[in-house]
Order: C-alpha cells, then sequence, then structure tokens
C-alpha cells in the first residue's frame, strides 16, 4: 500500500471516529439540561470566554436558565445558578454533589493530593484528620481569637510606621492573614520581612492570580490515604485557603469602604460606641455591632471574590429536575449567581448593607450568601475567617481611615480577573490615624 493510500485510510478512521464520537455525544446531551449546541472536539469552548469566564457563563445562564449544559471538549459539565438550583444540589442533595471535579492549575500543584482535590474515603479521611487536627490547634476556640486580634495589633503598628505616606496595601494584608494560618500549622508567627512569610504570600498571590484567568480539565491518579505528599499538599491547601480569600476580601473591601466614606463613618461610629478606644475588639462584640456586620457580610457578596467555586463532580448516576446526570459529571456551581440573584437581593448591582438589615435595623441573616461555598465542600476554614474578617474590619477602622488618592466617585470597582476568583484592582491609599 503506498503512502497516499495509507493517508486516505487514516483520513477516513479519523472522520468515522469524530462522526461516531459527536453522535453519541449529541445522544447523551438529550438526556441533559438545555444549553448551546457542542462542536466535535471543542465542545461549547467557543460560547466561553476564557479572559472572562464569569461573564460568559452568566450569560448563558440568562439564555438556559439556572441548570444548564455546557461541554468542555467532548465532557459535559453541569453549571448550577441562581440560589434555588444552588441550595437544591449542593445542600438538598449534598452527597450527590459531593465530589471534587478536576481543576488544572491545582492538579498541576497538588498532583492531586491534600484535602482540596481528592473524593471519597481518601477525601473523607483527610478532611477528618484536618479538621481534629485545627480543632487541636485552637480553631473555633478562644486562643485562636486571641492569635488574630495580637495579630491585628501587629499591622495596626505597621499601618502607623507608614506616616500616612501612600502605600499599597495588598501586601500587608496578605501577611498579617497569612500569619494566622502559619501559626496553627507552624505553630509560630513570622515578622512581617521574614523571607519565609514573603515567600509563602507571594507564591500564594501568583498562584491566585493564575488562577483567576485560566480553566480546563485533566485527570488524576489516586495515592495511598496518608502520606508525604498528601500531608504537604493538605498544608498547601490550608495556607493557600487561610491566606488568599481573607485578605483579598479586606483589600477589596477596604477599597469599597473608600468609595463610600459615608458608610465607613456609620461602621466608625458604632465601633466607637460599642468598643471605644482603650481595647481590642472581640468576637462577642458582633452581636452588638448589626450596621458594621451587615457592612462585612455585604462586601463578601458584592465582591465575590470566589464567583465560581471550585468545581464539583457528581458521586453517582441521578435524576436532578428531571434530567438523567451520569456519575462522574463535572458540575460548575456558579455562585456569582447566587450573590446577585435578584430574587435573594434587593439591589443585588448596587453595593448596600441593607440587604443584610431589616427594618429596625437589626442584622439579618441571608442564605444566599455563599462566600465559603456549600454543602459537604464547605470551606473547613469558615468559622476562623468569619472572625478574622470581622477582627481585623474593626480594630482596622478602630484605629484609622483610609484615604483615597483619588476622589471617592472616581474608584473603579471592576476586578482586574474573572475566573476562579475576583481580583480588585491595584490601589494605593494613605492610612490615616484617628483621634479617638
Amino acid at each position: 500500500m503506498d503512502f497516499s493510500a495509507t493517508a486516505i485510510l487514516l483520513l477516513l478512521v479519523a472522520i468515522t471516529w469524530l462522526i461516531f464520537t459527536y453522535a453519541r455525544m449529541l445522544a447523551e446531551r438529550r438526556q441533559l439540561p438545555p444549553g448551546p449546541r457542542p462542536l466535535p472536539l471543542i465542545g461549547n469552548l467557543l460560547h466561553v470566554k476564557l479572559n472572562d469566564i464569569v461573564r460568559s457563563l452568566m450569560e448563558l445562564h440568562k439564555k438556559y436558565g439556572p441548570v444548564y449544559t455546557i461541554y468542555l471538549g467532548n465532557k459535559p459539565c453541569l453549571v448550577l445558578c441562581g440560589y434555588g438550583a444552588m441550595k437544591e444540589a449542593l445542600i438538598d442533595h449534598a452527597d450527590d454533589f459531593a465530589d471534587r471535579g478536576v481543576y488544572p492549575v491545582f492538579l498541576s500543584c497538588t498532583k492531586g493530593q491534600g484535602i482540596a482535590f481528592n473524593n471519597g474515603e481518601k477525601w473523607k479521611e483527610l478532611r477528618r484528620f484536618s479538621l481534629t487536627t485545627l480543632r487541636n490547634f485552637g480553631m473555633g476556640k478562644r486562643s485562636i481569637e486571641e492569635r488574630i486580634q495580637e495579630e491585628a495589633q501587629f499591622l495596626v503598628k505597621e499601618f502607623k510606621n507608614t506616616k500616612m505616606a501612600p502605600i499599597e496595601p495588598t501586601i500587608y494584608f496578605s501577611r498579617t492573614v497569612s500569619n494566622i494560618i502559619c501559626s496553627v500549622v507552624f505553630g509560630k508567627r513570622f515578622q512581617y520581612d521574614d523571607q519565609r512569610l514573603l515567600d509563602i504570600v507571594n507564591s500564594i498571590g501568583g498562584n491566585f492570580q493564575i488562577m483567576s484567568n485560566t480553566w480546563g480539565t485533566e485527570k488524576n491518579k489516586p495515592l495511598p490515604y496518608f502520606n508525604d505528599m498528601s500531608m504537604l499538599m493538605s498544608i498547601q491547601n490550608l495556607l493557600f485557603g487561610g491566606t488568599e480569600t481573607v485578605s483579598t476580601t479586606l483589600r477589596y473591601g477596604f477599597l469599597i469602604l473608600m468609595k463610600y466614606p459615608q458608610i465607613t463613618l456609620k461602621m466608625q461610629e458604632e465601633i466607637d460606641n460599642v468598643v471605644g478606644p482603650n481595647r481590642s475588639p472581640s468576637f462577642d462584640d458582633r452581636s452588638k455591632m448589626p450596621y458594621t456586620d451587615a457592612v462585612i457580610h455585604e462586601i463578601q457578596r458584592f465582591t465575590d471574590v470566589i464567583p465560581l467555586s471550585l468545581p464539583r463532580s457528581v458521586t453517582r448516576d441521578i435524576t436532578f429536575r428531571g434530567y438523567n446526570i451520569p456519575k462522574g459529571t463535572y458540575v460548575i456551581p456558579l455562585l456569582t449567581s447566587v450573590h446577585y440573584d435578584a430574587t435573594m437581593f434587593k439591589n443585588p448591582e448596587v453595593f448596600d448593607p441593607q440587604h443584610f438589615l431589616d427594618d429596625k435595623g437589626s442584622f439579618k441573616k441571608n442564605d444566599a450568601l455563599m462566600p465559603f461555598a456549600a454543602g459537604k465542600r464547605v470551606c473547613p476554614g469558615e468559622s476562623m475567617a468569619k472572625m478574622e474578617l470581622f477582627l481585623y474590619f474593626t480594630t482596622i477602622l478602630q484605629n484609622f481611615t483610609f484615604k483615597p488618592l483619588v476622589a471617592p466617585e472616581e474608584i473603579d470597582l471592576t476586578p482586574i480577573g474573572s475566573g476562579l476568583g475576583n481580583v480588585p484592582v491595584d490601589y494605593k491609599c494613605c492610612i490615616i490615624p484617628r483621634q479617638c
């Protein structure tokens, strides 16, 4: 057989395989929720702008509803949108949506090890071990609150040393928040100029920037439950989760407070009335500070730091909302669609603390706030993160006012990255000590 005949035969085999694969994809698609028609090999990649994934998925949400299907190559992926669909899947049917889908940027770093990216019994054992260890190290106890209060005072000293000169606050927030989880994991805090702390912060921040602009699929291979790599990657998961989301929320939050100085003044008035100038705020103060608490919750909703959540995977063949979903189907919980759900928030596009206040000015819980995800895969450090946010915001506002270098109305709150994470614009400000 000459070369041309061989080439023709191979071409025919390839075309036949492509037709067969595409036909199988279309047949499978009839059992799944609606969505844009996929193309052979690439699926719906043309429908998703990789530099603005969240906006692309939100546009498809408007067209196809609260549950729809997109294809990543030949693999179907279920997208959950809005509070109703998210609650039904992740909370009401938590066991069915409990597996973790693959996220390639994390996979290249973790090698499929650690708490966040395992499934089945391995994940359960690692999570149980991690939660027990964290509790033994003080998470959820008075001792961790004291660590946060102490670290917040170190930050106060650092801010005072800036002498009201313009600074970029990102590195300050990253170092102080990272020191909290470092004190839990390593049993010690670091000086802010310690190269080990700077290496941790720079590595985590760099990865978060990458993940805010990259998306896709790969596969992983399981290893034994407990080994050196598993422990190392579990520590890495804790450091990442305990540093970047809280520090980014602080960074974004103070940018918002500079844009709305009247909200800042009202928070400071409440802090002065409840805490005063002579002691550190405590977590117990939160129940007496409904407005401050509402603002912090609204910052979490509005900034939407993790708009996609991490991908899930269906644990077994299920029927969901009348559709047959095969085991292993990837699931994208589009958290931004919950945080901006007009049925749950009166003015979702507007930063408004009233979203978390009732008519009497008391704090009002809203179940549609899911910054730590929901269901079986909720962030294990949620309680510590909530404590950190409250104590940092109140301690900083007790001592300082952030002054922007531009007029408040010129401050741009649009994120510069919108993949796994929403990253605020870089900014400088002056940190002015208050005369209480």
